[in-house]
């Protein structure tokens, strides 16, 4: 261990404060005494007290420090020389002697004086000396290595650390000239277990080391990175010069001059050419070897490539219009008639507004194929913009250009890519557009979609109003509730039903047949289908509303027959029925209506869902027990309380339902609704959860290929619900004869195309009471 410099010290020291400096035992070091207090001690000292007490200031911000702003250990100092400065505040060189804690302050005016306990260091114990002499023979290694990439270590404290022994010592020389904080160094001075002591020092010098030779790397690299610059700049001078004498150098005052001769020829707005002018004139006083000027650049090559007055002639033929939209697609009317109406009013007033139309159905009915159809019918360009998971703002309006590789957002990147200012872009799964922390792109589509704002649309990588009227935007939906209302309300909503099998009959034989013989290189010479295997894919091996599987199923017979024909086991063939099988293999869907209602307890209902209508069957069952009620098939909470609802209007009427007395108090009632793994809720399976339940307490079962949908309150009236249209169509797939409706439902069926309600028989209810005479056998 050290020996401690046995000066004789009172036990009360006259306490001066220090700021952003820590003072070890053994450290001789220059301060400058400034502040009122500590200038107070110098005065008050006699000629024989040479010993004061150093404490550093936990916040060396802190001009007036308090007891509780210095910290407990600190350093007893002998002032070796003290002398006056001109400015009146007095400079001193102390001598660190030893460490002290502080037991209690007894003063702290006119300045601190304080009661200490002289810390001596914790003795070595025999079998850590190896490891304090590793410590300190790596602590010096280390340290030769820090004066080595630091200015402010010189050879002089090399020496010295090399040419100090005692370990406690070492330990407090480092820390008293290497560059770390304040909080450190106290913590070093506070440490007496000398082992500990060294391998904070340690730990302190790794880490400057490390931090050290990382900016000595950056340094380096950020020092070649400019050579590289100063040399390509050389080199391209050099090049320039051979190639002036070559004959070949044009300056960039030429390429200035061209894309001036451009501007004169373009045809755009006045603010957009001022706009161009200035970034034209910035761009002449740049150097070429600027990083700006590329920015600069690509900025004007936007601006000068933007359709700012070029558009296509509209077709406002309604004739030839009409055919090409019957040609691409079967149905639709609903569609192809305010397309048309459009035309027709384009050509009574030519500068009426663009229509803003958001096409609602279910998947593969035809959506972002109609698009480019209309685009077709109109002679105009098509554009298709995927809002699908589009979570960032920018995609809509573009980043500014301050940001490195910015770039307009995906509105004028289209138009840029089609040419024109008047083309149809669709903006295809509105309803799955995102939101995050960069922002909400839905609010975003609010200016592009409103036809009173959108004549000034502002991109912010442009920052020049773009005139969007002229565009006809046609969004795409599956559901209508995820859109937020105020986009919602600045569309016009036009939604699109489910395919009956006669019309997915007719565009298969239409479009979807002939197009995947087109597509695998056969004709219709060398395979035919029939009408009823048309059919019967549709049903047998289908279940959609729109035809994307249907389509698929048609290509995978067509791949089966080519491979027969390439192995020349035939040269034609004719898809019927029976050999559907063949091809497509086990029939995947059937509907067993008839043998799923024969027993009483189990009644079939109607439901929507995103991909279109379908039916459910609702099975009730009863077994002894104390009247507690069952739900299963993942039901939500609205289903569950329908469920509730119809169970207790039966109770409340079973006297006048003719029903065993305390029916409800023998059995448990179990209620399962088949497609277990699918979730199902809301209100409208009501009517058919009574159905069920009454069907099982009074024996009798529900008839044949008769389905239901509505509300039930507990009065036992019957609400209107919402996706008629869905509905039926799924009731007439499923060779469903009768319907019950709710009677507010009633007008929903005008919607309904006549041929789709052909063959169904619709039964209309407002009390729970009409279904006995209606759905019982």
């Amino acid at each position: 261990m050290s020996e401690i410099i046995s000066t004789p010290v009172s036990e009360v020291l006259p306490i001066m404060p220090l700021r952003n400096t820590v003072v070890f035992p053994h450290q001789v070091i220059p301060l400058a005494v400034g502040r009122e207090k500590s200038l107070n001690l110098l005065s008050g000292l006699d000629e024989e007290t040479k010993v004061i007490g150093l404490i550093s200031q936990q916040d060396g911000r802190i001009e007036e420090p308090s007891y509780e702003d210095l910290y407990r250990f600190g350093t007893a100092a002998m002032i070796l020389k003290k002398f006056k400065m001109p400015d009146g505040r007095e400079q001193l060189i102390v001598q660190g002697l030893y460490r002290f804690e502080v037991s209690e302050f007894s003063k702290s005016d006119p300045y601190f004086e304080a009661v200490v306990k002289q810390k001596v260091d914790e003795l070595v114990a025999q079998d850590q000396d190896f490891e304090v002499d590793a410590l300190s023979n790596n602590i010096k290694n280390i340290f030769q290595k820090i004066v080595d990439h630091t200015p402010y270590l010189t050879n002089e404290h090399r020496v010295m650390v090399l040419n100090t022994e005692d370990p406690s010592k070492l330990a407090d020389v480092i820390a008293s000239q290497v560059n770390f904080t304040v909080t450190e160094k106290e913590q070093i001075l506070e440490m007496l277990d000398v082992k500990e002591r060294l391998t904070k020092v340690n730990y302190l010098l790794n880490k400057e080391l490390q931090i050290l030779e990382l900016g000595n790397k950056i340094q380096d690299k950020v020092q070649g990175e400019l050579n590289k610059t100063q040399r390509h700049y050389y080199l391209r001078e050099q090049l320039k010069a051979i190639r002036k004498e070559l004959g070949e150098y044009e300056d960039e005052g030429t390429e200035i001059e061209e894309l001036r001769e451009k501007l004169t020829k373009l045809k755009m707005p006045k603010h957009a050419k001022k706009v161009a002018e200035k970034e034209l004139n910035r761009l002449s006083k740049m150097s070429p070897m600027a990083s700006e000027y590329t920015v600069t650049r690509t900025y004007l090559d936007w601006i000068f490539e933007m359709p700012w007055s070029k558009s296509t002639k509209d077709r406002l033929n309604v004739s030839k219009a009409e055919a090409i939209l019957n040609e691409d697609h079967y149905g639709l009317d609903k569609v192809k008639k305010r397309i048309l109406e459009y035309l027709a009013v384009r050509q009574l007033k030519s500068d009426m507004k663009e229509p803003i139309l958001c096409f609602v159905g279910p998947p593969g009915v035809g959506k972002t194929s109609l698009g480019r159809s209309i685009a077709r019918a109109l002679n105009r360009k098509f554009s298709r913009l995927s809002l699908g998971g589009v979570r960032d703002e920018a995609e809509i309006r573009g980043h500014r250009r301050t940001y490195v590789g910015a770039l307009p957002g995906r509105i004028i990147q289209e138009i840029k890519k089609v040419g024109s200012n008047n083309p149809v872009i669709m903006l295809d799964e509105l309803d799955k557009l995102g939101m995050d922390f960069r922002g909400d792109p839905s609010s975003a589509l609010l200016e592009v979609l409103d036809p009173e704002q959108n004549f000034s649309f502002a991109d912010h990588y442009l920052e020049i109003p773009f005139d969007l009227s002229k565009v006809m935007f046609i969004a795409t939906a599956n559901m209508i509730d995820p859109i937020p209302p105020a986009l919602k309300d600045r569309m016009e909503i036009i939604e699109l039903i489910s395919y009956t099998e006669e019309e997915k009959a007719k565009i298969a034989e239409k479009y979807l047949i002939p197009k995947q013989l087109e597509n695998h290189g056969l004709t219709e010479k060398e395979i035919q289908f029939s009408t009823g295997a048309t059919r019967m894919v549709i049903n047998k091996y289908t279940r959609e509303a729109g035809v994307r599987n249907l389509e698929r199923e048609i290509a995978s017979i067509i791949r089966g027959i080519a491979k027969e024909i390439v192995e020349k086991k035939v040269e034609t063939k004719k898809i019927t029925p029976r050999n559907v099988q063949t091809y497509l293999g086990a029939e995947k869907y059937y509907y067993d209506i008839a043998e799923r209602v024969s027993r009483p307890g189990v009644a079939t209902g109607l439901a929507w869902t995103p991909v279109g209508g379908d039916i459910l069957f609702i099975e009730a069952t009863k077994m002894e027990g104390k009247g507690n009620l069952s739900l299963t098939g993942k039901l939500g909470d609205v289903m569950k309380e329908s469920a509730s609802a119809a169970l207790s209007f039966l109770r409340s009427n079973k006297d006048k339902f003719k029903l065993e007395a305390k029916f409800y108090e023998k059995y448990d009632i179990h209620i399962h609704v088949p497609a277990g793994a699918i979730p199902k809720d809301g209100p409208s399976a009501g009517i058919t959860m009574f159905s069920a339940l009454y069907s099982l307490f009074s024996d009798r079962p529900i008839k044949d290929n008769l389905a239901m949908t509505g509300e039930i309150t507990l009065r036992g009236l019957v609400l209107p619900v919402g996706g008629i249209k869905e509905k039926v169509l799924a009731a007439k797939r499923a060779g469903i004869k009768e319907i019950i409706i709710p009677i507010k439902n009633k007008i929903d069926l005008e919607e309904i195309p006549v041929h789709n309600r052909k063959g169904i028989s619709f039964h209309f209810v407002n009390e729970v009471e009409e279904l006995f005479e209606l759905a019982f056998k």
